[in-house]
């Protein structure tokens, strides 16, 4: 029995921790050579020498480039949403404050971490209709943390117009996260965010119109 757990553990971890343990250095690793040299000129072979993993362990978690891509980004959304989440719910119930709280939170982390911010930005875009998707599903989620939809703006016409103002609040924010990062950060945060809010202003005070004559 001892022999047995010891053949199943390694280094305190067994194999099922260790295939995570893997695959997340490989996610951490892409990020790492997306963000020096793009997704389309990265290779598996670089990504693992990053990882300092060989290339069958790559395909122990992934099935291609686009695949460990989507993770990357995930990966990267993830916190990233975890972290706006928390700085709106800490912001009170105000929802200017919420909103202000989420986009200096965001900006704010674009500019600490430039290499996942390439990816968040610029490196998910024009890939496949599934990366898309799942870029599609992550903006989705942006928008509610910004602009959280009430049950009125979810049911019959009124979806389809909230659906448009959020649609065009993320695309402004997005627009001038992506000059703001190619240009290196011209602007200080705290005003990055006052101009991404005047945008955000609109869709949460059509929001309140449209809550208030329902």
């Amino acid at each position: 029995m001892a022999s047995s757990r010891k053949a199943r553990l390694y280094g305190g971890m067994d194999a099922e921790e260790r295939r995570a343990e893997r695959r997340l250095r490989l996610i951490d690793a892409a990020i790492e050579v997306y963000g020096e040299v793009g997704y389309r000129v990265a290779t598996v072979k670089a990504i693992c020498e990053a990882a300092e993993l060989t290339e069958r362990y790559f395909y122990e978690s992934f099935a291609n480039s686009e695949a460990l891509l989507i993770a990357a980004y995930n990966h990267v959304v993830g916190h990233l949403h975890e972290e706006m989440i928390a700085a709106a719910a800490a912001a009170g119930d105000d929802p200017e404050a919420r909103l202000r709280a989420a986009l200096t939170l965001y900006f704010t982390r674009l500019k600490q971490h430039p290499k996942p911010a390439r990816v968040f930005l610029l490196e998910i875009s024009g890939i496949s209709p599934a990366v898309d998707a799942v870029k599609l599903d992550a903006l989705r989620v942006f928008s509610d943390i910004l602009v959280p939809p009430t049950s009125d703006q979810k049911r019959g016409d009124k979806a389809g117009a909230a659906t448009l103002l959020s649609n065009g609040m993320v695309g402004a924010v997005i627009s001038i996260a992506l000059r703001w990062v190619s240009k290196q950060y011209p602007q200080a945060v705290e005003d990055v965010v006052a101009i991404a809010a005047s945008f955000c202003r609109v869709a949460l005070t059509e929001a309140n119109r449209r809550t208030l004559s329902s």
